[in-house]
């Protein structure tokens, strides 16, 4: 076979192209649904891994981004360091992360975060969590509350940064010109 003919071969339509692009843009900025809410969250609680206890009391005044994850999931592992940057980013700024796992123990979260390098809060799903955010079965699901724990945004799909500016910034914000801190 004359080279040629095997270039020819091997050259992908333009067809081919587009579905491989289309196919590479899903893996690395999957399409999330978004809903927009306002509702209040009841008291919840959770065991931190490093067995320090937090409430939601404790977080009033801060925008949170509750995020439901698990280790085995590959869109979870993608967004963890979107989620760490931007918490880094925002954190002065009355921006906070609590992290929780569908089903690790605080053992396996704990080294999970420590092996990645996150210091963003993590802690295993109990029963006051899901009485006040439903039971997360699919995985990435993140919910974003406002400095007076309503629930503004739900996020069934993978976060990434630009998608947490828009939906947090504004909150930030808004939190800055009650007088939150």
């Amino acid at each position: 076979m004359d080279r040629r003919a095997f270039v020819k071969k091997w050259t992908p339509s333009p067809l081919t192209l587009i579905l491989l692009g289309l196919v590479a843009w899903l893996w690395f900025r999957p399409p999330a649904e978004i809903s927009d809410e306002n509702h209040a969250v009841p008291p919840w609680q959770v065991t931190l891994t490093d067995g320090s206890a937090l409430t939601s009391d404790a977080l009033k005044g801060k925008v949170v981004l509750v995020n439901f994850w698990a280790t085995w999931c590959p869109y979870c592992r993608k967004e963890k360091p979107v989620i760490d940057a931007f918490w880094q980013d925002y954190r002065s700024r009355g921006f906070d992360v609590v992290s929780i796992s569908v089903d690790d123990p605080p053992e396996k979260i704990d080294a999970w975060m420590k092996d990645k390098g996150y210091t963003f809060r993590a802690a295993p799903t109990n029963a006051s969590v899901v009485a006040a955010f439903g039971n997360v079965s699919t995985v990435p699901t993140s919910f974003i509350l406002d400095a007076d724990g309503h629930i503004r945004h739900k996020v069934a799909g993978q976060l990434h940064y630009p998608r947490l500016e828009n939906l947090v910034t504004p909150l930030l914000g808004a939190a800055a010109q009650a007088g939150h801190p």
